[in-house]
């Protein structure tokens, strides 16, 4: 194995489903400017679009999650293609 590749500067991050405000603590050596305060302690915090509690693979509920209204910015892309 090769030495000195990997990053030391691992720290606990706050991630933060925000399709159902969900909050799981982990390690990861992401950058950001963002805290949340979860039980009295501060942690960076990295916003998700999905995660385990929200993906239809995990919970077994098939559920349509549109954040950015995607669909119709697609639907309207290729709307002149429709004949």
């Amino acid at each position: 194995m090769r030495k000195d590749i990997h990053p030391e500067n691992y720290r606990l991050v706050a991630f933060k489903d925000m399709s159902n405000e969900e909050v799981f603590i982990t390690k990861s050596t992401a950058n950001t400017k963002e805290t949340l305060e979860v039980d009295g302690v501060e942690y960076p915090l990295i916003k998700l679009e999905i995660s385990r509690t929200s993906h239809p693979f995990y919970t077994g509920k098939s559920k349509l999650i549109d954040t950015a209204g995607r669909i119709d910015k697609f639907k309207n892309k290729y709307a002149k293609f429709k004949k």
